[in-house]
């Protein structure tokens, strides 16, 4: 899938007050270029320092998840990520004129609501997708809490939460596609418990709550003393519990809240990976820190896919040429026609694949006792899948032939032997000038990289017999 990345159409702002400190925000979404990601910008602070939404800056995870870089903190980001996922944007820039971004109504309604006033467009760059290809989990010991990815096609998401109290039971919520995470998720609200909210009231680190931007369920007594606290706290006239055992002046938006905000806080969490992600995420009893520590072991597998540099190619797609559409566009014949498939192709771009097979007639005279595959014939086939991407732009191929005008920057890195699926990706370095060709090439076998080439050739029309 090459679909572009996505910015803001405009920057639109929002105030409100901050959960925990109790302070007034004023938030500023600003549009930003290509492979930006979201960042953060403090602007109450000297030399408006910047904190990228970035798992590894990721200090606390109590009430919220908090970014800390160089001493300049980002408190409870979550709701206002989950919000840019969910409206599937690539690039943001934050500006906040405090530490943590406004708490609204608890949710990421509005946040989503700010962004479709100025709306998101499609930028130039190719977004780019961690894609699950093997299962992989996180679990917390001390909690039980746990965390799977399988493969997909989208990335979806479910989440089960189970607090053992009879109030809340067990809940499950499920995002079968991100273009339903307005309808379906961004208005769950974030929730406590009263035992939790006591607690937090009593030590001063709920400042900015009221009862319209939490759900609060009532799993103690709520006796005359805790009435008053919240009474006071929420300057309420009055605090009583409804039969279904949530605190009054709020009406639940679906009988699952919990467990939708639950997967709404997964979402927000899992972007600080930094990369779109392609995948089932199944989420047991989630909470943030499991969720951070999950992102963490996404984000170096991301990492660990950037360096090896491998791409995504799928070996099973009906191929964009057979042997006989190569045999159509190339002047080669066996032996020395060195591809079997064209499996993508576009303007820029060509991926060709060969089967190394030891029928070929090389491994007959090179090293026969070891056989592997010459590296000049590497660089040829290459070479061959680069001559596709010309050709098949040219309305009268079977007229013209590439010749090599140079070769540069060649690595050979691992060995290719019989058995071995070569696949080439062969992309230009700038556009067809004057029939000159420049590519860059990279062959694969698995996830690694064999060969590498710069190669640049000439287009010429091929001489025919008067």
């Amino acid at each position: 899938m090459t679909d572009k990345q996505k910015t803001l159409g405009g920057e639109v702002s929002l105030s409100g007050i901050g959960l925990h400190t109790g302070k007034e925000v004023h938030l500023t979404i600003k549009p930003a270029k290509e492979n930006t990601g979201f960042v953060f910008v403090r602007t109450d602070l000297e030399g408006k320092p910047q904190v990228e939404a970035d798992v590894n800056y990721v200090t606390t995870t109590e009430r919220g998840t908090t970014l800390e870089k160089l001493g300049v903190k980002i408190h409870t980001c979550e709701h206002l990520l989950a919000a840019l996922v969910g409206m599937d944007v690539d690039n943001a820039i934050l500006e906040m004129d405090s530490a943590e971004p406004p708490i609204m109504d608890g949710s990421s309604k509005f946040f989503v609501e700010a962004i479709e006033t100025v709306g998101v467009v499609e930028q130039e760059q190719l977004r780019e997708y961690l894609v699950i290809k093997e299962v992989m989990n996180y679990v917390d010991p001390n909690t039980g809490s746990e965390i799977t990815i399988i493969p997909s096609e989208n990335y979806e998401i479910t989440t089960m939460v189970d607090f053992g109290t009879k109030i809340l039971g067990t809940q499950n919520a499920s995002l079968k596609n991100i273009s339903d995470f307005k309808e379906e998720i961004s208005s769950a609200r974030t929730f406590s418990f009263l035992h939790e909210l006591e607690m937090l009231l009593d030590n001063g680190l709920i400042k900015g709550g009221d009862i319209s931007n939490a759900i609060v369920y009532v799993d103690k007594e709520l006796t005359p003393e805790t009435a008053e606290k919240l009474k006071k706290a929420f300057g309420k006239d009055e605090v009583s519990m409804r039969p279904n055992g949530i605190l009054d002046n709020l009406t639940l938006n679906f009988p699952n809240e919990a467990a939708r905000h639950k997967l709404l806080d997964v979402i927000g969490d899992l972007a600080l990976t930094g990369v779109k992600i392609k995948g089932k995420v199944i989420a047991n009893k989630p909470g943030h820190f499991v969720n951070t520590q999950f992102a963490k072991k996404l984000n170096r597998q991301w990492k660990l896919h950037k360096k090896k540099n491998v791409p995504d190619f799928d070996l099973k797609a009906e191929p964009v040429f057979d042997i006989n559409g190569i045999m159509k566009l190339l002047p080669h014949r066996p032996p020395f026609l060195l591809i079997d498939k064209i499996l993508e192709l576009s303007e820029s771009h060509v991926v060709g694949l060969k089967n190394v097979s030891m029928n070929e007639p090389f491994f007959v005279g090179h090293f026969p006792k070891e056989p592997v595959m010459p590296g000049v014939l590497q660089i040829e086939a290459m070479a061959q899948t680069g001559g596709i991407l010309v050709l098949a732009n040219v309305p009268d191929p079977e007229n013209y032939s590439t010749y090599f005008v140079k070769i540069d920057k060649v690595k050979f890195k691992k060995k290719v032997i019989p058995g071995d699926t070569l696949i080439f990706k062969i992309e230009l370095i700038e556009p067809i000038r004057r029939g000159i060709v420049h590519m860059q090439g990279f062959g694969y076998v698995g996830d690694s990289v064999v060969v590498e080439a710069e190669l640049m050739a000439q287009v010429a029309k091929t001489k025919t017999e008067v």
